[in-house]
């Protein structure tokens, strides 16, 4: 769950974000092109029985009021529904309230084994492994909230595997953001002026942007050290285009742009040599809109896309795909159908 700006990152030379945690641009393109559109549906996490696919809490309406409802679900791979009982709903305000309008920040790792979530009978953040229903506590120093600040006044995410956290704070840029070793509760923070855009699959390089005074966006890499190895001013078509997703060499952006004729194309952006490659048509259908977009570990990448209602608006399907970075070529890896009616949803690695 993450900020409003950052769920606008079309908007991204109007955002601000920056954060914590080398190979060139060629060397991904080549690692995305021996994954291709070829790896098998097996592999993907949506596809996996035990994992999530996505997360999900209704949408109920009173007198034509709506408001959010029930509790989180977790749907599966095999198209069974988890609920998660102890997962806090409704988030408590900075002076103890319950917020009814709104919801508590819940995430999913991008693999779909975890998810984080604030436990409703003590208030803490906990990170529950679904495959095996283990659930690891974080620092109570990590769950005490700032002063002013509720649980709805916050966004969370998790990396790909589920061991580093971070948590966005919706506070007019004056507090700073923190990103949290699940495993050791580490705690390290980043600039309050900056978020996080997301982690590399390997969890070792974050991605950061930040608006800079000049109206302009700059792009950082931090690795897991807190060390800033990469930073530029960059071309408005990577910062104005999402989706977007940092590679392990902590270098290649791969950015998804949907053209005004409804088409898809990919362009691979070098944070290094400030280089952005040649423009490829991604091959899928025009009335599928692109979500989400990660490098998987193996140096290929995974493509979310969604299929909207035209009567209603609301996203009714969406489409796991791999995808060639060197041709644009697409496989289906996973489909699945989304409930109607939500409040919110979320995919693996939102």
């Amino acid at each position: 769950m993450r900020k409003p700006a950052i769920l606008a990152l079309s908007a991204a030379a109007t955002m601000a974000l920056t954060a914590l945690a080398g190979a060139a641009q060629a060397q991904a393109q080549a690692g995305a092109a021996s994954t291709k559109a070829s790896t098998p549906a097996s592999a993907t996490a949506s596809s996996s029985a035990s994992t999530v696919r996505y997360a999900w809490l209704k949408s109920c309406s009173k007198k034509d009021d709506a408001f959010p409802c029930g509790l989180w679900h977790l749907a599966l791979g095999n198209g069974r529904d988890s609920v998660l009982k102890d997962a806090q709903v409704f988030p408590r305000t900075a002076k103890g309230k319950i917020d009814k309008g709104s919801y508590a920040p819940l995430s999913v790792s991008g693999d779909g084994r975890r998810v984080s979530y604030w436990r409703k009978k003590d208030g803490l953040l906990v990170v529950r492994d679904v495959t095996t229903n283990k659930v690891r506590v974080l620092p109570r120093a990590v769950s005490k909230l700032p002063k002013g600040i509720g649980m709805g006044d916050l966004g969370t995410s998790l990396s790909r595997d589920g061991g580093l956290l971070t948590m966005d704070y919706y506070d007019d840029e004056k507090l700073p953001s923190l990103v949290v070793n699940v495993r050791t509760g580490r705690v390290r923070t980043i600039p309050a002026e900056a978020a996080v855009v997301g982690f590399s699959p390997d969890g070792k390089h974050v991605l950061v942007s930040q608006g800079t005074a000049e109206n302009t966006t700059r792009f950082s890499v931090y690795d897991q050290d807190g060390r800033r190895t990469n930073t530029q001013i960059v071309p408005q078509v990577v910062a104005n285009n999402s989706p977007m997703a940092l590679a392990d060499d902590g270098s290649s952006v791969a950015v998804l742009i949907s053209t005004t004729s409804g088409k898809q194309r990919l362009r691979v952006y070098d944070l290094s040599d400030d280089t952005v490659g040649e423009a490829v048509e991604v091959r899928v259908p025009k009335n599928e809109s692109a979500k989400r977009l990660e490098w998987t570990p193996d140096g290929g990448l995974r493509l979310w896309e969604t299929l909207d209602s035209a009567k209603t608006g609301e996203t009714y399907r969406v489409v796991v795909r791999g995808l060639d970075s060197g041709t644009g070529a697409t496989t289906t890896l996973d489909s699945f159908r989304v409930k109607s009616s939500l409040w919110t949803w979320w995919l693996p690695g939102e």
